[in-house]
């Protein structure tokens, strides 16, 4: 057969159909693996979801029975009381609850609107030869350690934001009953804005690389086909890509609340530990559960005010639960008003 064969490669087509197979055999199937297998894959998937969920009840737990002596003294009436006294064991959390909102709205209200800039320019605008380096440079913002950022706004941020921009204000609106009142306050450039806008610079790495991601698995289709009858590029993120990434939005969104309001090293540098709610200026020194955490759970002795700081931290740990809740929410109507719109 082998001599036919090199002496008449034709011959390969007139041996028989056996001797075909021989000389070019079938690859090898792999083994399939057993029941066990998937049953071991099974019971390991069901166990990591399981700790995870055993481990945030533990979490709760701990919180709890370690905040107990507080919540059992002051009940809800914790959220209602300014005032903040180790000495005379007299605690409550409004301060710094409500500074722990103020700097996570701020910095909402500056990062939304300008990661989404960056995202629609970056996927719909920007040249081709600038969409990877100014990417990988607003990614680089995340790696910045958080202390830096405190660091960078006490000393170079805080003079600029007190002298170009609290002092003018509190000129402009000089004897202005309510708008006086919100620049009020001794310009040192800390405060509640200056905490506030440098949350806003930290989380818009984490929510523009959320956004630009999600714009980009957009179909091509849609937006071309949007293109084609004659929409603009408002029109084709407004009416085709926000409605397609609208759960990726959202998402993004949260991960950068969720960032803002855990933060800790970079508010306690800028926003002033201040446990007083004198007016409601946004240049006021303040304080944030964070801060005050950071700032007071190494000296807090045993008793009421650690219990106290417990229960900041059992409220944070609530805040970020009804973040998350009023997230699903908010997804899961979005997902029941598609197909309503005529």
């Amino acid at each position: 057969m082998s001599t036919t064969l090199l002496a008449n490669p034709l011959a390969l087509h007139q041996a028989p159909s056996s001797e075909r197979v021989m000389s070019n055999p079938p690859p090898a199937k792999k083994a399939r693996s057993g029941p066990m297998a998937d049953r071991i894959f099974g019971w390991l998937a069901k166990a990591a979801a399981l700790f995870t969920l055993a481990m945030l009840i533990a979490i709760l737990v701990s919180l709890t029975l370690g905040a107990w002596p507080a919540i059992s003294k002051y009940g809800l009436g914790f959220f209602a009381n300014a005032t903040w006294d180790p000495v005379k064991e007299e605690f409550g959390g409004l301060v710094m609850i409500y500074g722990t909102l103020m700097t996570s709205f701020i910095a909402l209200l500056i990062a939304v609107p300008v990661s989404f800039g960056i995202a629609v320019f970056l996927t719909e605008l920007s040249p081709a030869w600038l969409k990877r380096p100014l990417g990988t440079a607003i990614e680089l913002l995340a790696a910045i350690p958080s202390i830096v950022y405190g660091m960078w706004g006490l000393l170079v941020f805080g003079p600029i934001l007190s002298t170009y921009v609290q002092q003018p204000l509190q000129t402009l609106f000089a004897g202005v009953p309510i708008l006086g009142a919100f620049v009020s306050g001794p310009p040192v450039g800390i405060g509640i804005l200056s905490a506030g806008i440098i949350l806003a610079i930290m989380i818009i790495p984490f929510i523009a690389a959320v956004m630009r991601d999600v714009f980009e698995v957009t179909p091509t289709l849609l937006k071309e086909s949007a293109y084609g009858l004659g929409a603009t590029t408002w029109e084709v993120v407004s009416t085709v890509v926000l409605p397609y990434t609208k759960a990726g939005v959202v998402g993004g969104i949260m991960l950068g609340l969720g960032r803002a309001i855990g933060e800790t090293m970079a508010v306690t540098f800028v926003i002033g530990n201040f446990n007083q709610l004198d007016s409601l200026s946004l240049f006021q020194a303040a304080n944030s559960i964070t801060s005050a955490l950071a700032n007071e759970f190494a000296e807090a002795a045993e008793g009421l005010h650690q219990a106290a700081l417990m229960y900041l931290g059992l409220v944070l740990f609530f805040i970020t639960f009804v973040v998350l809740s009023l997230s699903k929410v908010l997804l899961s109507q979005l997902r029941k008003s598609e197909g309503t719109k005529t």
